[in-house]
């Protein structure tokens, strides 16, 4: 029987997973954000290279010309190539294998790269697409000198393209005399089929497409408005207790139930929907009363103090009571009313760079589902307790919902490796983070506050302490068998979203963003007008905010 490359990718991602658990196909502490990043990693990779082969294996069966292998590491080296507005700073690609007499006993290899994949499948998705006129950028080294520059013209002018701009510089590759970088403005078509040309010139060392404006891979899709988070729920695995042997609930059938009766209720939710109220059960009451009363005994000697002020206001407004969980839909307008975050429900664990794209609409994805009543002050997965009692709180502080929000901006465009990052920056601060106050260490983290275990530890002196530095932090092997080894000590939350900001600054992303909070879109500043009407807008801001510390310095009459 024959198997698909993609049911191959599968099979082989699957294996990684179970190669990172214990016996029972289940992680012998918990799931976390940083595992799920990293997971993900291997899948985007193993899925972009299927794409590519399929790609390429349809090209050799269309009989396309033969041309110079280049492998997917290759492009990646040119991705910076683009670049050359700054010429000197253009990197090298290593030379490239010249076609031999013996290559042609080999298996024909049309030899993609993955931005003449993207721009392949936009020209086959309608005959409007295939001749509709788009700017990319090319470089070419050429072997014999400036004299090959008119063949470049002369075959640009053939395949009725454009030449909008033109740079050369002297290679520095051996064999090569000059890099040409050539913009042109070329139906997709003709833009196929000129590179294919050029590449049977002997003339020429390599050919390589770096940008196709309208359709390209090196700048991810992320949700620019909060509706388009119903794109963003995507699950490293659905229903934990199914698939999970050493999960409490796996040989519980009713609790099985339960939980993909709950899970498909957060499927079908939209953008704009009230948040389904969901009818608890007296087992999960019971589970909630017992690590609700376990919390608050602890919170008021281990907890800082704006999670034990909030938590309060939460008791006063009958939001946290005892007897019963409360609903997803009256803590999202508590948040609302305090630091404009809401919530949305999620089936489980999402994947990470789809959680931290909803931290920067001020959207936290929650669980409604509770976890086992065997197992009430421990859960291998972030169930509803572990989101109402851990994390709530703190975003309905003004300092912490803005350090929240940041990091939700800084994944947006991100690449995978800083995804991973900033998963682990968010795994040591928001999960597990300690700050300092009145010269004591308090926990602020959500797994340490609906974790009274692992809370004991962490404020204890058995652990090691380290100051807050998002740089050394981001890198930090993370725990998931037993108690963490280290934790990370802020100033306060001030201290710490200024330091991390200063981080992200130093990420690759080549654009910045914010939050538009009264249209609720993230917008690019990506232009001269976006940024005068921002500056107009922080301009009136600054006038309110000068006349009003005016106002409160006159002597009263």
């Amino acid at each position: 029987m024959h198997t698909s490359p993609s049911k191959v990718m599968a099979c082989q991602v699957i294996q990684i997973f179970l190669e990172e658990c214990d016996e029972n196909g289940y992680p012998s502490r918990r799931r976390s954000l940083v595992d799920d990043a990293r997971f993900e990693t291997i899948v985007v990779k193993q899925t972009k290279q299927t794409v590519l082969d399929e790609a390429r294996a349809k090209a050799n069966e269309d009989k396309l010309p033969q041309e110079v292998q280049q492998t997917v590491e290759d492009q990646d080296n040119d991705e910076e190539e683009i670049r050359m507005v700054a010429v000197d700073d253009l990197p090298q690609k290593p030379e490239e294998h010249v076609p031999s007499a013996n290559d042609e006993e080999k298996e024909t290899d049309a030899g993609l790269t993955e931005e003449e994949v993207v721009l392949q499948n936009a020209a086959s998705e309608s005959p409007e697409a295939e001749k509709e006129v788009v700017r990319a950028a090319v470089v070419v080294r050429l072997r014999d000198g400036m004299g090959s520059l008119g063949r470049i013209l002369k075959a640009v002018e053939g395949y009725h393209g454009t030449v909008v701009h033109l740079e050369s510089r002297q290679s520095r590759s051996d064999g090569v005399a000059f890099d040409v970088l050539i913009k042109v403005d070329m139906a997709r078509s003709n833009l196929l089929q000129l590179i294919r040309s050029l590449r049977q010139t002997q003339s020429f060392g390599s050919v390589s497409l770096l940008s196709e404006n309208n359709v390209n891979v090196k700048a991810p899709w992320f949700p620019k408005h909060a509706s388009e988070l119903d794109n963003c729920n995507h699950l490293m695995t659905k229903y934990e207790p199914d698939l999970d042997m050493n999960h409490p609930g796996f040989a519980d059938q009713v609790y099985r139930a339960r939980r993909k009766e709950i899970a498909e209720i957060a499927f079908a939710y939209r953008y704009g929907d009230p948040i389904p109220h969901i009818n608890y059960t007296e087992t999960e009451n019971k589970t909630w009363s017992a690590v609700f009363t376990r919390v608050k005994e602890l919170m008021v000697k281990h907890a800082c103090s704006e999670y034990i002020a909030v938590f309060k206001k939460l008791e006063e407004e009958k939001i946290f009571v005892n007897e019963r969980l409360p609903q997803l839909q009256e803590m999202s307008d508590f948040l609302r009313r305090n630091t404009g975050f809401t919530l949305r429900p999620a089936a489980g664990l999402l994947t990470a760079r789809d959680f931290l794209a909803s931290l920067a609409f001020r959207i936290f994805q929650s669980t409604q589902y509770v976890r086992h009543i065997n197992s009430p002050y421990h859960t291998p997965e972030p169930d509803c307790i572990h989101e109402l009692l851990g994390h709530m709180p703190l975003l309905a502080d003004p300092s912490f919902a803005q350090f929240s929000q940041e990091i939700g901006l800084a994944s947006l465009g991100a690449s995978d490796e800083e995804i991973e990052k900033l998963s682990t920056v968010y795994w040591f601060t928001v999960e597990f983070g300690l700050c300092k106050e009145k010269n004591e260490v308090k926990a602020y983290g959500a797994g340490l506050l609906s974790a009274y275990g692992e809370l004991l530890h962490a404020i204890s002196d058995k652990p090691e302490h380290r100051p807050f530095d998002p740089a050394s932090t981001a890198v930090q092997p993370y725990q998931d068998q037993e108690y963490q080894p280290i934790y990370y000590v802020a100033e306060s939350f001030e201290d710490a979203k200024e330091k991390f900001r200063r981080w992200v600054s130093t990420m690759s992303r080549p654009f910045e963003v914010r939050f538009n909070p009264h249209t609720e879109r993230v917008e690019v500043l990506d232009s001269v007008d976006k940024l005068d009407t921002l500056v107009s807008q922080l301009n009136t801001e600054l006038l309110h905010l000068t006349n009003a510390i005016e106002k409160l310095r006159q002597p009263f009459c």
